[in-house]
């Protein structure tokens, strides 16, 4: 049984990296895009504004994955309820491990793997924000003739 939760479990943190790099490239371009518009702004402003949309674009791609897992989890019958099989996906996936709700033994490695992708992808989702910030800082001392 562990070889088969561990190829389901690799298969569904691979649709999760599609989802990720999907949601990290597309806040990417919309911070390059921002970024590129005349009057897009001097300041801290502007920048703040783009980096929180780039932030909530991300945080959608991160509950999509958890949302993915839990309909996994769902339809493996281990939930009654797709609420709590999404419940127990966002305590997993952010290796929050609270253990108020637990699946079978004959699923329980699922848990595991799901918080080592949570941990993945939230460093990938942490990463692509310090990309967007040290891009939008680029920006704003190559305006200000700054050069470093």
């Amino acid at each position: 049984m562990i070889l088969i939760n561990l190829a389901i479990g690799l298969l569904t943190m691979m649709g999760c990296l599609i989802v990720q790099v999907s949601f990290s490239f597309w806040s990417f371009r919309y911070a390059l895009r921002q970024a590129g518009e005349p009057g897009s702004g001097n300041g801290l402003f502007p920048g703040i504004r783009t980096l929180l949309l780039a932030m909530v674009i991300m945080m959608i791609g991160n509950f999509l994955q958890i949302a993915l897992w839990g309909t996994l989890f769902f339809w493996l019958g281990e939930f009654r309820e797709f609420y709590e099989a999404v419940y127990h996906s966002a305590v997993n996936f952010t290796s929050l491990g609270y253990g108020d709700i637990v699946m079978s033994s004959e699923r329980k490695f699922l848990g595991p793997l799901e918080a080592l992708n949570g941990i993945l992808m939230l460093g990938l989702t942490s990463a692509a924000l310090l990309g967007i910030l040290q891009h939008l800082v680029k920006g704003q001392q190559q305006l200000h003739g700054h050069r470093d």
